[in-house]
């Protein structure tokens, strides 16, 4: 093995290892932006009877042949069919049916007539008497305005496959079909364990030399960004009593992933490592990756582990390389990574490791992207996260990115090009 990993062999062998969650049963109101376990199989045709898609008079369309405002055709108004209501007859020969949007269509009936189409005068919400006749001033075909039995949806037919993304339309799918319930793939239960003496807490006071914790409010956002459930730990001092601990509450949570950020470096007081050689199988590696290059991954009591470094932009980074592809296979997502191709802006130096670099990105009047750097790359600069639109790829190998050379930029945001 060589000293430094790829990115790309690692990513690879972290997934080799890497499965798809169960499935659970959720609500439906709860099922939004959830992953279908299993096929949907429609039991109803829908829509479940035959309607008219728009209001006016259910006819017979062979009753109303050659009709026109010059030669209208009389018909017996026999019945009133508001939506929501049975029709309570057949309709026979030389009879119409007032009918609303979404009522079902009489027996007998094959055709609605718009009532724009007839001399009926309907107001908004009003309740008109039906007349004993209505005037037909045009013609129809059989079918006409009207939606059929299962002609949307039939049953017995698959409407939804699993691994769908349930969305707005999909749960309303479902809620046409009646489904209470919804078999999803369950999201991933992820502990967050920041460790280090230096950091409190946000609800501490910050006395010199301390910093406020962001690494776990900032991983636990992501987590919830790519569909998992965070847990957030309180955070673990440089002591082996204290790791020892934290790590035993995160088995206690029942966890499918375990994040701690720090600690995993060459460090005089990183404890962390002496600690996951007692409790579990971990591998430490240097990754030829800027920024972030120790990373620890292997599994604690068989529970999947990441430990990140703790600069906070090498949290960040590491985090949308190795982890959330982690969790889009757990929750059998599509994993996306949304890249897109730019021009540099300036000269650009980089040490030879593969470097994301945070860029701003500046459309040039032919329609090309520019990227120019946020300013320092510093790990520990995270408002640079907030300033960059993405990250640009600079390959491993490459010390000098002359300015106007094309690199991929991997996206933080949406780009309106």
């Amino acid at each position: 093995m060589t000293d430094l990993w790829s990115v790309d062999d690692a990513l690879n062998r972290i997934l080799q290892e890497v499965a798809p969650l169960p499935a659970e049963r959720v609500a439906l109101p709860d099922s939004l932006n959830r992953v279908l376990a299993e096929d949907i199989r429609a039991e109803v045709n829908l829509p479940p009877f035959a309607n008219s898609s728009m209001d006016g008079y259910a006819v017979r369309a062979a009753d109303v042949t050659g009709a026109s405002r010059d030669h209208p055709v009389s018909l017996k108004a026999s019945m009133d069919i508001p939506a929501g209501a049975a029709p309570e007859r057949l309709l026979c020969q030389g009879e119409a049916a007032r009918i609303m949007t979404g009522a079902p269509l009489p027996p007998g009936a094959d055709t609605v007539v718009p009532v724009e189409q007839t001399d009926g005068r309907w107001t908004p919400g009003g309740h008109e008497t039906l007349p004993s006749t209505v005037q037909i001033y045009r013609s129809a075909q059989p079918g006409e305005n009207v939606r059929q039995i299962g002609e949307d949806i039939r049953a017995g037919h698959v409407v939804l496959a699993a691994g769908t993304l349930l969305r707005a339309q999909e749960i309303g799918v479902l809620a046409s079909l009646g489904y209470m319930y919804v078999p999803v793939i369950r999201q991933p239960r992820v502990a967050i364990l920041s460790t280090g003496d230096e950091l409190v807490d946000l609800d501490q006071p910050q006395p010199p030399g301390k910093i406020r914790d962001s690494n776990g409010y900032t991983l636990a956002a992501l987590v919830q960004t790519y569909h998992g459930f965070p847990i957030r730990l309180p955070i673990a001092r440089d002591n082996l009593e204290d790791v020892r601990r934290r790590f035993h509450e995160a088995l206690e949570q029942h966890p499918d992933l375990i994040l701690s950020s720090a600690g995993v470096s060459v460090g005089a007081f990183d404890v962390v490592r002496a600690v996951l050689d007692e409790l579990g199988k971990i591998e430490f590696w240097r990754i030829n990756l800027r920024p972030g290059k120790p990373l620890a991954y292997g599994s604690i009591q068989g529970v999947p582990f990441f430990g990140l470094p703790g600069n906070p932009v090498s949290a960040m980074v590491t985090f949308d390389i190795f982890v959330r592809p982690v969790l889009c296979r757990m929750g059998s997502r599509a994993e996306h990574t949304p890249t897109i191709d730019v021009i540099t802006g300036e000269d650009i130096r980089s040490d030879g490791r593969r470097s994301y670099l945070r860029v701003k990105l500046t459309p040039h009047e032919n329609g090309q992207l520019i990227a120019h750097l946020t300013g320092t790359q510093s790990s520990g600069v995270l408002t640079s996260m907030v300033q960059a639109d993405g990250l640009l790829i600079v390959p491993e190998g490459l010390t000098h990115v002359p300015a106007g050379s094309p690199l991929p930029v991997r996206l933080l945001r949406y780009i309106n090009q």
